[in-house]
């Protein structure tokens, strides 16, 4: 019986491809994407990615829990969230079965400015940070590399998202000042920053589904709840 074998050049050849098709399984075929994970004080897990220089939590936080263990107050809305001035947080129209592990909780900005609402060794995200991102990704319209592409969780027509970041942002609505909640899953991703103009308001950072600008913006008062992404040290 004659033995077939394998020539050198094709032996490197099959190794080099090999090495290709695994090295793209561990970027899970996203820019600059990881395949670690990390966790809340709750235990939820997440996938991280990194997109130039900073590394994401690859999904809203949904911690019910301040990084020391600690509960964070669940407010229903109404009055009672209006009147607050102590951190809380809630879920899209109440409803966490529905929304929790697509587009995690909404916080009031007591909760992010008390600088324990994410894991140790992670942080909200300044306003600067943001635009690092923005200005990575290509500029004002770049905001489509970050958005979702789920259709069935954002408004119609869903414009411009590849997620190509592997960020994977989705419409999560928020809570107003007045405890009124509004847009889940329709029309605009809304996260914190800890940063605050000259006035004290807080600045978020927005996504929307018709279009792929990546805006940055305040809410007076600082008692509106919207989302948090966290950032790693």
């Amino acid at each position: 019986m004659k033995r077939q074998l394998i020539s050198l050049s094709n032996l490197l050849t099959l190794v080099g491809l090999i090495f290709l098709l695994n090295g793209c399984d561990a970027l899970g075929g996203k820019d600059n994407g990881t395949a670690d994970s990390m966790s809340d004080s709750d235990g939820n897990s997440y996938n991280t990615v990194t997109i130039g220089t900073q590394v994401w939590m690859g999904a809203n936080l949904k911690t019910t829990k301040f990084s020391d263990g600690t509960s964070i107050r669940n407010v229903k809305g109404g009055q009672t969230w209006a009147n607050l001035g102590t951190a809380a947080y809630c879920w899209p129209d109440n409803d966490s079965v529905k929304y929790k592990n697509v587009v995690g909780a909404l916080y009031n900005y007591a909760t992010v400015s008390s600088g324990k609402l994410c894991p140790t060794g992670w942080h909200v995200p300044s306003k600067d940070e943001f635009t690092t991102l923005e200005t990575y990704l290509g500029g004002y319209t770049s905001g489509g590399k970050l958005k979702g592409t789920n259709v069935n969780y954002w408004g119609a027509p869903l414009v411009g998202a590849t997620d190509e970041t592997g960020f994977s942002a989705y419409s999560n609505g928020l809570i107003n000042s007045a405890g009124s909640f509004f847009s889940p899953y329709t029309e605009r991703s809304l996260l914190w920053s800890s940063s605050v103009d000259q006035y004290g308001n807080a600045y978020y950072f927005q996504l929307y589904f018709s279009n792929t600008n990546f805006d940055l913006g305040t809410f007076y008062g600082n008692k509106t709840g919207m989302g948090v992404r966290c950032l790693k040290n």
